[in-house]
């Protein structure tokens, strides 16, 4: 019997390097072995069994037009953090999206509390995964701080680099900050933070698996964004052993729950740079956040994920074979 043919539209490839490629490029892999599957930034129209769409309104163009041309095809709507904390409330586009979908999909357990009760119904929570690396070892004289993200608005990079600042003075605490500037304007905020921290490095955009030994020989990630549809930075770096410190917002606190004691308010580096100096003064803190981040580790699994995913493809499918 021939496969059904899956096709994941993404409003970003490779070259991104960002997570709804990363998200697209897992699933395609995990449904390799049951689907034929194609990723593309559009559906222009190709033959397929399901249509699976990352982000409610920069995939619009492509879930209207599968609607009104494939009416009885299931469509799958994933929900981004800018989908679900802002578009959803202002956008008709996104709107539409939702309207459209025969299901809908969030990656964190918060996400479902952003919709109405008639979306919540045709809703699943999918929480992205990460392979688990061996942890590596961590020097004990100093405690390295790192953040992963393309550096605009949304991830609030400023806030990490003011920490930094804050913290100049501080010779065993560093940082180093892994992404692109997307926003010039932050790249230069960069440069200037490591004129004023020289412990503080800018290393810009590095491959998913670079990063990923940076997040594994560091003591903490730091995630401090604004709006998050459910972060799989988080996962990775838990899957690498590297517990999370995170700006206290609905997508981070899905991801890691409400009793997590890494929390920082958003925007305030103060609080951060206080948690950042506890952690490495504080043995006993460290040690009780890395055991927090061994006892979630199991949520991120990626036959957690792959499960998951197999069951909302396989209901969706079935009717129709």
């Amino acid at each position: 019997m021939n496969k059904p043919r899956v096709y994941i539209v993404s409003p970003a490839l490779a070259e991104a390097n960002n997570g709804n490629w990363h998200t697209a490029a897992r699933w395609a892999r995990m449904l390799a072995g049951h689907c034929r599957t194609e990723v593309a930034l559009r559906w222009n129209g190709e033959p397929h069994e399901l249509l699976i769409a990352l982000h409610a309104r920069r995939s619009a163009d492509s879930i209207e037009r599968h609607a009104r041309q494939c009416p009885q095809v299931p469509r799958v709507v994933v929900l981004t953090g800018t989908d679900l904390y802002r578009d959803i409330r202002i956008d008709a586009a996104a709107q539409h999206s939702l309207v459209h979908a025969t299901r809908l999909v969030v990656l964190q357990d918060q996400g479902p509390h952003e919709l109405t009760p008639a979306m919540q119904a045709k809703c699943m929570v999918i929480v992205q995964s990460a392979a688990p690396l061996a942890p590596a070892a961590k020097p004990d004289d100093r405690l390295l701080a790192v953040m992963v993200g393309h550096l605009r608005d949304e991830k609030d990079p400023m806030t990490f680099m003011r920490a930094a600042r804050r913290l100049a003075a501080r010779e065993d605490i560093r940082f180093e900050h892994v992404g692109e500037a997307l926003d010039p304007a932050l790249g230069m905020a960069a440069r200037e933070t490591m004129r004023l921290n020289p412990r503080y490095r800018w290393l810009g955009g590095l491959s998913r698996g670079a990063a990923r030994q940076r997040m594994k020989r560091a003591h903490v990630l730091v995630h401090a964004s604004r709006m998050e549809g459910g972060a799989q930075v988080i996962a990775e770096a838990v899957q690498a052993g590297t517990p999370v410190i995170a700006s206290r917002i609905a997508g981070n606190v899905g991801m890691l729950g409400r009793d997590w004691p890494g929390y920082f308010a958003l925007g305030h580096d103060d609080e951060l740079a206080a948690l950042l100096e506890r952690l490495r003064d504080e043995p006993a803190a460290l040690a009780a956040l890395n055991d927090h981040a061994r006892r979630r580790a199991a949520l991120f699994a990626p036959d957690a994920e792959r499960a998951a995913l197999l069951h909302l493809v396989q209901s969706l499918l079935e009717p129709a074979r």
